[in-house]
């Protein structure tokens, strides 16, 4: 840290993320906001500093001393977590700071007693932060844990033998023994949060919110105008409803990459599909009353998975480290082949959006939780009449039913009174059998009765 940024900092009000402490600060009082730092995002400590004004320290070498010292007093140590604090000049002081990094692997004790930020306070971690901290840290593991009153009676046993198919050395097992090998039961045979996710008859039995709410709106913000559905089932069903949901919902059309034309997808498939396994195979199940969300617009696709990002990492080493807070989960979804290399999702995400020339994955994480949005192609992509009914082309419609479909490309919806205006000449029956065929071929969905009737994409 340089003197320009210590002096922004001196400017700024103590909170979750940042402490002011005097040069006579003691070593337990050092070792309480290093050890809540540690355990909640990560901050910075500045000695030196009294009632929110420099002073100094005149013996920048002992301060730092009894810091590592500090340090030393917390379980596990957190000397080996946190870089050499520092002696910065500032105005003619000489201030030592600390940094503690945020996504630390550990949960840190310090005498008996887990700390954490509450505003610009050090305070006792309550019992529900207490777990939340355990779990994201992978101390305990929610996937590991007894579901109560699940039984082998709640799983599907043929789909673990059909598991069971795919790992060589699980053939031959039965699947009792797979499952708790795999860790879907425990020692004592009690079926675990893994267990009823992967392979349970009905998961939302036992866990509402493990599901996904998946919407369509058809321009950029949401609107009373949306095709939604609600998938549920064991967690590889989910994935895959959800990947069909979104590929039936892409437009297909033509980008030009200079002078050349290709045909593609609004979005790479393989992208899609890698930012619905993240959500699903990474997500905080702790977390009650929150389901994964995903929100298709007509310029992007929003991924909202409940559970800040695990351990150690942070936005900034998001492409480069590796940690699962579901690690029973993530390893039985590999061997299915919905994940292709474990720990490389983010990373091929990545390379494929920039494969198709659309702008990398935005990942943001919100106030409990991960958001993932992927940019399509938008305006860039060809959505001409000519392009719009070559994609419908091979489905024998009438004139009238592409002009249909054209007008919700473009619209999101149509209404009875906006189709007459489209075809004037052609009786209101004749069009409203046109609309009702569309409806039972599947392409499209009848929302609202009688006046407040439209139609849009199924």
């Amino acid at each position: 840290m340089e003197s320009k940024d210590l002096l922004a900092l001196l400017k700024r009000t103590p909170g979750e993320r940042l402490a002011f402490l005097p040069a006579s600060a003691s070593e337990s009082t050092i070792a309480e906001t290093l050890t809540a730092f540690a355990n909640t995002r990560g901050g910075t400590l500045v000695l030196g500093v009294r009632r929110g004004q420099a002073e100094g320290v005149s013996d920048p070498e002992g301060v730092i001393a009894r810091v590592l010292d500090a340090a030393w007093q917390a379980e596990p140590p957190l000397t080996r977590s946190i870089p050499l604090p520092k002696a910065v000049e500032v105005n003619g002081h000489t201030l030592v700071v600390v940094e503690v990094p945020p996504g630390l692997s550990h949960a840190y004790r310090l005498r008996g007693r887990f700390l954490g930020r509450r505003g610009s306070e050090n305070v006792p971690l309550n019992a529900n932060a207490l777990r939340q901290l355990l779990l994201a840290r992978g101390e305990v593991t929610f996937e590991s844990l007894p579901v109560r009153g699940a039984t082998l009676d709640d799983l599907d046993l043929e789909a673990v033998l059909a598991y069971a198919g795919r790992v060589e050395r699980f053939v031959g097992l039965s699947p009792e023994e797979v499952l708790r090998r795999r860790g879907c039961l425990t020692p004592e045979g009690e079926v675990t949060y893994a267990g009823i996710l992967l392979f349970g008859r009905s998961p939302q039995q036992f866990l509402p919110s493990a599901q996904i709410l998946i919407a369509r709106y058809p321009g950029r913000e949401m609107g009373d105008t949306f095709l939604r559905q609600v998938i549920d089932g064991p967690l590889p069903r989910q994935i895959v409803q959800a990947e069909a949901f979104l590929v039936d919902n892409m437009r297909r059309g033509a980008v030009m990459r200079g002078l050349i034309r290709e045909e593609t997808l609004e979005y790479p498939r393989e992208a899609v599909r890698e930012a619905i396994v993240n959500a699903v195979a990474h997500r905080d199940y702790s977390i009650r009353g929150a389901e994964i969300q995903v929100f298709m617009f007509s310029d992007r696709i929003e991924v909202h998975s409940p559970g800040r990002l695990p351990g150690h990492v942070t936005l900034e080493n998001i492409l480069h480290e590796r940690f699962s807070r579901n690690e029973v989960i993530v390893q039985v979804l590999s061997d299915m082949g919905f994940i292709e290399r474990l720990g490389y999702g983010i990373d091929r995400m990545v390379r494929l959006m920039e494969e198709a020339g659309l702008p990398p994955p935005k990942f943001e994480e919100t106030a409990n939780g991960f958001k993932l949005t992927l940019y399509g192609h938008g305006e860039r992509m060809l959505s001409t009449g000519e392009e719009t009914r070559s994609r419908w082309a091979h489905l024998r419609l009438n004139e009238r039913q592409e002009k249909a479909l054209e007008y919700i490309a473009e619209h999101g919806r149509i209404t009875n009174r906006e189709y007459q205006k489209l075809v004037p000449d052609v009786s209101p029956e004749t069009l409203r059998r046109d609309l009702a065929n569309l409806v039972e071929r599947g392409l499209l969905i009848k929302v609202g009765d009688k006046r407040a009737t439209y139609y849009i994409f199924k």
